[in-house]
């Protein structure tokens, strides 16, 4: 009965009134399912489960990865800590989908009463957008203004200023650190005697702030491949030591010297020529090179989504792309810039037409994956080709071609073809039946989840081990049946409402 529970808990035809009792007592089982896997709820349903009396109950929504993140943020004023600091952390994704932001009020509300542990938490939680970080400097609380300064280089001259002379003397204090962190001579004050000892804390500061000559000596003094990695990555390393660091032994070295904007054109083409191509590759995706000068570099391309993400990204972490670099790189002949163009969420219809049809298949899954209105063909193409993985999630789009999947694929060789075809709403009965046998288990479930699966069959189903639970989930399940589903002793709906009330037959 477990197992039914929770497949009506997320069937999307159940009624409200069954959902509501599904968060009575007799039904604990699936309250877990019923909180954190269903993609939506009726209104007073929600309303249900924020008011729970269990706190394991409401957290459970607070970590439905799936929900709309309003729906989640319904619980910011929950009186247990438990449920916000849930709330506060990124909800129970597999890694392969970016977190959804919540909404600013939320977020707002959050920022302003939540204590140190649960702002850690959503701090790195994904679920705050750019957008609304880059308001903190102009936030009536000063613990919010002072939030700010982590973002010290988006901010304007004028918001950075404004910090600096904020009214309250923390926020004052914060940003007046930001500029220390500019000054050498801090930061070898804060090393401290040299030799300074390795540690975590040390490393940030050699990687990040700027260096001053005694302590490049120092660091080169040394015959340690990682403090030449960090001389190398460091903006503020000598010239002359830069240029001695293009012929250093270890790839490592050089490859984060391929990265630096203030290389001198010797460098550039001494680099250009590495043994490694990792390095060599690097180099030609540095601006200012021509297509040409990109195109005589013997770069790699690596095309294996198991080693390169070609998945979704979040793009309400990050700034806007210039839509000039976008044009840009979608006109380049350089594949690795061709996949800059792909994730951006604001390409123009014309240059999606023409990356969608581009031959490097790491510049169509991330078009795929990141652009809002991709060609419907572009989707299925992309999943055919990388099933697994980030190209698992494409039959999830709303504009993923479902319609006629069924006769292309019901038959095919391949289980991830076949389970193409329990998507298409066209499936035909007898086949629907079939394909609850087949001996792939995801086709299997998509089966007995779909509506035009015979009656008779998904009735049956609902005592099989292993299908029930998709069969209770199958939106075509009457809903008597459903209710009967909840007791032994409930054979159909309660006599306040007609028998049979939105039953499909």
């Amino acid at each position: 009965m477990t197992s039914l529970l929770d497949g009506l808990a997320v069937n999307p035809a159940a009624p409200a009134h069954l959902l509501l009792r599904l968060l009575e007592p007799s039904y604990e089982s699936g309250w877990t399912a019923l909180a954190s896997r269903r993609p939506s709820f009726p209104d007073e349903v929600a309303a249900a489960i924020v008011t729970h009396p269990l706190p394991r109950v409401r957290s459970a929504l607070a970590r439905n990865p799936f929900v709309d993140p309003a729906v989640r943020g319904l619980l910011v004023d929950d009186p247990e800590w438990i449920v916000r600091a849930h709330l506060s952390g990124r909800p129970g994704r597999d890694g392969k989908r970016p977190v959804r932001p919540l909404p600013d009020p939320v977020v707002d509300r959050m920022l302003t009463t939540y204590d140190n542990d649960c702002l850690q938490e959503l701090v790195v939680s994904g679920q705050i957008a750019l957008r609304f970080q880059l308001t903190y400097c102009r936030h009536p609380f000063a613990s919010v203004r002072r939030m700010a300064v982590s973002l010290w280089t988006l901010l304007s001259d004028d918001e950075r200023a404004a910090l600096l002379t904020d009214p309250h003397p923390q926020v004052r204090a914060a940003a007046e650190r930001v500029l220390e962190t500019e000054d050498a001579e801090a930061m070898e004050r804060e090393l401290g005697p040299l030799p300074a000892p390795r540690s975590h804390a040390t490393t940030h500061i050699l990687v990040n702030r700027p260096l001053t000559r005694t302590v490049v000596d120092w660091l080169l003094s040394e015959d340690d491949h990682e403090n030449q990695w960090v001389l190398a990555h460091n903006h503020s390393t000598p010239p002359d030591v830069v240029a001695a660091l293009v012929a250093h032994p270890d790839p490592k070295v050089r490859l984060e010297l391929a990265h630096r904007d203030d290389l001198a054109p010797e460098m550039v083409n001494s680099l250009a020529r590495d043994p490694d191509p990792r390095v060599r590759t690097a180099v030609s995706l540095r601006s200012g090179l021509s297509e040409d000068e990109r195109a005589a570099i013997d770069y790699t391309v690596n095309t294996d989504p198991d080693d390169e993400d070609f998945g979704p990204r979040a793009h309400h972490l990050r700034p806007a792309p210039d839509p000039a670099d976008t044009a840009r790189y979608a006109r380049s002949r350089h594949p690795l810039l061709r996949r800059r163009a792909a994730q951006d969420p604001g390409l123009p219809a014309a240059l999606v037409a023409l990356l969608a049809r581009d031959e490097d298949p790491g510049v169509r899954m991330l078009l795929a994956h990141n652009h809002p209105a991709p060609p419907p063909e572009l989707l299925l193409r992309s999943h055919l080709e990388h099933p697994s993985g980030t190209g698992g999630l494409l039959p999830e789009h709303p504009r993923f071609p479902v319609a006629g999947l069924a006769a292309r694929f019901a038959e095919a060789d391949a289980p991830a073809e076949r389970r193409l075809a329990v998507l298409d709403p066209g499936l035909r009965p007898d086949t629907a039946g079939l394909l609850t046998r087949d001996p792939d288990p995801t086709v299997r479930a998509g089966a007995a989840r779909h509506p035009r699966l015979p009656a008779e069959r998904l009735l049956a189903l609902l005592d099989d081990e292993e299908l029930g639970a998709h069969a209770a989930a199958n939106p075509a399940l009457p809903v008597r049946v459903m209710y009967g589903l909840l007791s032994d002793q409930a054979a159909g709906p309660p006599a306040s409402r007609p028998a049979g009330n939105g039953a499909q037959t």
